[in-house]
């Protein structure tokens, strides 16, 4: 590295330096105790007692952050009968936090816990019980306090990975109405504005539940329900319910199966949404019908749109360049994703180039994953008459969700899947040279170990760059690619940072010199930031290998506006808030 690198590097270095210091010496926000991240195992009153007292002792309190613990039922009573005198209290961020618990042990905790908020007198904005596999029984542990006047005043509810199944869909969405009717009575109607539940098997029945809530309450502003097995009936109810929201902003029904019927109810519901802002239908087999009459919706309105994600939806060329015509005149546009579709190579030239007609190049996504041109026209012949299939279909995709943890399955029959290939050579250099998903998952099962073994960890600068090239293939709609991708940098990181001559300060300011959040006096360019960046960093930032003094320093930086962020919107919000909730405590 030459004199000049190590100078430049090296005064961002102290930038970052001098930052943790300040920050180091600020407290977290008003009113909040944090646990967050610790690993405590507890399971008895005694070990809850530092945090039973430390409850008692605060006065105000406000919000516990109890994510990335461990709490059995004893710990959890003794931790509720501490929360039984704390009026003001507001908001649970209790996600990941049974970690290693029987299914069983999980709704008598729950119970204590919403019994003694509500004991208190509480008034709940925030319940995050998110990445608990607590199933339907986890639901009914929740299922009084939803109903009670503690959560008349809720604006965010996540439950996202909590495996609800449609049988706890329906008792939330129950618990929701009933709440909705009491909280009317008082004068108080509840108006939740954001509601989070991902990965949580809902399929149709459940959804269709759920959308009864949602049409009562009106005032949803996020709805985020990515990977549920949901198809066209249950998509249908859901863009029905999303009529009677007009303050909608967010939409986020990734990986569920609308195909036409779906996707032109969906084309419907978003001509009442004038406040949308993203709309993620990526991996939802929208077909080209479907994506034509969401273009119809999106020209005709939508004046604020941000992003609008079609990507692996099987859409053909002449659907696609319908899509980039209703988004021309969207001046307030950061982001169009088409990847993954059959537009085939003179398609995916027309796309571009009418992009770059209008100035609009940039903020049109990557097309390196297109599918080329369909085949035959079969699949769209077939879906009036093969309804019954695209609920196997789903059914196939709800048991890889379900299994995906035990095995790896590539069998999904309804979107785009690497094909597999004959055995070959591993090529990691031309992976780190070139990057792409396909190239990536090529490299096989022992992939993560083959691209550590090729970078230098020793060498911030080195670890930053391979960090960047493996996180920009990052695929949020992808399990198997995003596995991998996580997979792999957890590798180079964890390892990095247990070297003891690796410098985590140089890494993090490398990291934000290539991000273009700082300046340096090398001649570094940065790199074109990818919402895959700040998935990935977001990941990072959540394990135990990467340092949590570095963690404000990060949120400082990302708090700030930048030009090279702008076209990153959910990925930067959910870095930000994630780098929020693991901030250590002063």
């Amino acid at each position: 590295m030459a004199l000049s690198t190590i100078s430049g590097i090296s005064m961002a270095t102290d930038i970052v330096a001098e930052l943790a210091d300040s920050l180091a010496k600020t407290g977290v926000e008003d009113g909040e105790l944090s646990y967050k991240g610790q690993g405590r195992k507890l399971d008895d009153a005694q070990s809850a007692g530092e945090i039973v007292k430390d409850i008692e002792e605060f006065e105000g309190l406000q919000a516990l952050r109890m994510e990335g613990n461990t709490v059995g039922v004893e710990a959890a009573q003794a931790i509720a009968k501490a929360l039984e005198t704390k009026s003001d209290f507001k908001r649970c961020y209790w996600s990941d936090m049974f970690t290693g618990r029987l299914r069983s042990e999980i709704p008598p905790a729950l119970n204590s816990l919403g019994d003694a908020l509500m004991l208190a007198g509480a008034r709940l904005t925030v319940l995050d019980l998110s990445d608990n596999a607590f199933g339907p029984d986890g639901v009914k542990g929740i299922e009084k306090l939803l109903k009670s006047t503690a959560c008349f005043t809720l604006q965010e509810l996540r439950l996202n990975n909590c495996g609800m199944g449609i049988g706890g869909g329906k008792i939330l969405a129950a618990s929701l109405i009933q709440c909705h009717k009491l909280s009317s009575e008082k004068n108080e109607p509840l108006s939740l504005k954001v509601f989070v539940a991902g990965r949580n098997r809902l399929e149709n029945d459940g959804a269709t539940a759920l959308a009864q809530a949602f049409q009562l309450m009106g005032s949803l502003e996020e709805v985020h329900m990515p990977q549920n097995g949901i198809n066209h009936p249950g998509v249908t109810a859901l863009a029905t319910a999303m009529q009677h929201n007009p303050g909608l902003r967010i939409l986020n029904l990734n990986d569920n199966t609308f195909t036409e019927k779906g996707a032109v109810a969906m084309a419907q519901a978003l001509k009442h949404l004038h406040s949308i802002q993203v709309i993620n239908f990526g991996d939802c087999l929208v077909r080209p019908e479907g994506a034509k009459a969401i273009a119809e919706s999106v020209s005709e309105g939508l004046p604020v749109l941000k992003e609008l994600n079609l990507s692996y939806g099987e859409i053909t060329a002449d659907a696609a360049l319908a899509v980039v015509e209703a988004v021309k005149n969207k001046d307030q546009l950061e982001k169009l994703d088409l990847n993954g579709n059959y537009l085939g190579e003179d398609g995916c030239k027309a796309v571009k180039d009418t992009m770059e007609g209008v100035n609009m190049i940039s903020l049109l996504g990557s097309l390196s994953d297109d599918e080329g041109d369909p085949e035959d026209d079969e699949d769209e012949d077939e879906e009036d008459n093969d309804e019954d299939d695209d609920e196997d279909e789903d059914d196939v995709d709800e048991e890889e969700i379900e299994e995906e943890e035990e095995e790896e399955d590539s069998s999904s029959n309804h979107k785009p899947s690497t094909p597999v290939s004959a055995p070959r050579p591993p090529d990691v250099s031309s992976f780190l040279s070139f990057p792409s998903p396909d190239k990536l998952l090529k490299l096989g099962a022992k992939r993560a170990l083959l691209v550590q073994q090729q970078v230098d960890v020793t060498d911030a600068r080195k670890t930053a760059e391979a960090f960047l090239k493996i996180a920009s293939v990052y695929k949020e709609e992808n399990y198997d690619v995003k596995n991998a991708v996580l997979d792999t940098i957890d590798a180079i990181l964890s390892k990095a940072f247990s070297t003891p001559s690796f410098q985590g300060y140089s890494f993090v300011s490398v990291l934000l010199v290539l991000l273009g959040l700082i300046k340096s006096e090398d001649k570094i360019k940065p790199v074109v930031v990818v919402p895959g960046h700040l998935h990935a960093l977001e990941h990072v930032v959540r394990q135990d290998y990467f340092p949590k003094e570095n963690v404000a320093v990060l949120e400082a930086f990302m708090s700030r506006s930048n030009k090279s962020l702008e076209s990153c919107g959910n990925a930067r919000n959910g870095l930000q808030s994630t780098l929020q909730r693991v901030r250590p405590q002063s």
